[in-house]
């Protein structure tokens, strides 16, 4: 199902601000490359891009005085992703031992790290799945937002609550937390359906939660059974806001014709598919990735997120949402352009957020690699600028050297830094 066309969202911003001041926050980013091949200047002001021209030709302004002024020579210049799969309660806990600390404290602090960590890497925007219930009753979530609070101008760290069984008589508490946990402040509800005895019944639970409180609705499944899956997108078709699953590796273990059919039922209900293509989550015997090339067929959007960042699923998990892309076009055989789009334009989407676009009127919300071409940029992503909401709010710088050689002069072989190599 093809997607309409959206219109550079309209701005109330005042880059003079209402007091006829500059604007403080004002940037400018100078000779930067774009995936099109154009040289440009961008000039952010009120959290939004301003104006975007060849090199040379935006003036700064008694603003952009002082540090304000960004060169990107040698970098190209993107939307900047968005992360719709993190796992912030349980994010950075293998490398401790031991059961998961949920102690508030130790969440609220790994929960913070792995945003960072994500933010140095590019995602602006942060969805995490959060359990609620249990042992952890509610606390769990209450260091998530107090971490969301702590980032505020940083990046956006929103919730999705998770609850463990919705139905019959121990499904009761969950139902009642999961109501408590959307009134508390989890901007999404959700779950793993395949983990409660009766499957369609949790759905169907969340689904209410979800009508009642106005909320999107954000399910992990493996999505082996393909009955399970219709009857879901019955469900939820139309829904608005929408519905994500994730990350429905079991999928591409199913018959192509089946998968096929249920891919057609998906696009057909509106439902975004979020793919791990760097390991799983949750149980460690789910692994493999969704066949993306079939669902982006079949007119599914295709998000891709990261997962889990080294817990007890995947203990070397990065977060990085270009390694994702770099993954979906090098073992999926998706072009750069749209494995790239996987990670940013699709999880924007799946997030709600809105679309960001390298022009006038769109959100600042910008990432600046090192490279002049993206497929080159996904390969060695390693020199990072990100821009959240109109100012840098991470650097990665990476050097690369290389010793005295008369082939290094040669070819021009870049030399950074002051030290000498031996």
């Amino acid at each position: 199902m093809p997607d309409s066309q959206p219109q550079p969202p309209s701005s109330s911003s005042d880059p003079q601000g209402s007091s006829g001041q500059p604007d403080p926050a004002a940037l400018l980013l100078c000779g930067a490359r774009l995936t099109d091949g154009r040289t440009v200047d961008v000039r952010l002001g009120g959290g939004r891009i301003e104006a975007v021209g060849t090199a040379g030709s935006l003036a700064p302004g008694p603003a952009c005085a002082g540090g304000t002024r960004v060169d990107l020579t040698g970098y190209l210049l993107l939307p900047a992703p968005a992360e719709p799969h993190a796992h912030g309660d349980t994010a950075l806990s293998a490398e401790h031992g031991g059961p998961v600390s949920y102690e508030p404290e130790d969440v609220q602090r790994r929960a913070t790290e792995a945003a960072l960590l994500q933010l140095g890497h590019g995602s602006t925007a942060v969805r995490a799945h959060v359990r609620v219930g249990d042992v952890q009753g509610l606390s769990a979530l209450a260091a998530v937002l107090q971490a969301r609070r702590s980032l505020r101008g940083l990046a956006e760290l929103t919730t999705v609550a998770m609850p463990r069984v919705l139905t019959g008589i121990a499904g009761a508490d969950g139902l009642a937390m999961l109501r408590d946990a959307a009134k508390m402040g989890a901007s999404v509800v959700g779950g793993c359906p395949d983990l409660d005895p009766d499957p369609t019944g949790y759905a169907e639970a969340v689904l209410e939660v979800a009508s009642e409180h106005g909320c999107p609705v954000d399910l992990h499944t493996d999505a082996t059974d393909p009955a399970r899956l219709a009857r879901l997108a019955a469900m939820a078709g139309g829904m608005r806001p929408g519905v994500v699953l994730g990350p429905c590796a079991g999928l591409a273990r199913l018959p192509s014709e089946v998968a096929a059919r249920v891919a057609d039922q998906l696009a057909a209900a509106g439902i975004t598919v979020v793919c791990l293509p760097q390991g799983g989550c949750g149980s460690v015997d789910r692994r493999g990735t969704a066949p993306v090339r079939l669902l982006r067929a079949a007119g599914v959007r295709i998000a891709a997120g990261s997962g889990a960042l080294r817990d007890l699923s995947n203990p070397v998990g990065r977060g990085d949402p270009l390694e994702a892309a770099y993954l979906l076009a090098s073992r999926h055989g998706l072009r750069p352009e749209d494995a790239y789009d996987a990670v940013s334009t699709a999880s924007r989407a799946a997030l709600g957020l809105p679309e960001v676009r390298v022009e006038a009127g769109f959100p600042a919300e910008l990432l600046a690699v090192r490279g002049d071409h993206l497929a080159g940029a996904l390969s060695l992503a390693y020199s990072r600028i990100v821009v959240h909401r109109g100012r840098v709010v991470a650097r990665t710088s990476a050097v690369r050297e290389y010793c005295n050689s008369a082939v290094a002069a040669e070819l021009g072989l870049p030399r950074q830094g002051r030290g000498e190599l031996s």
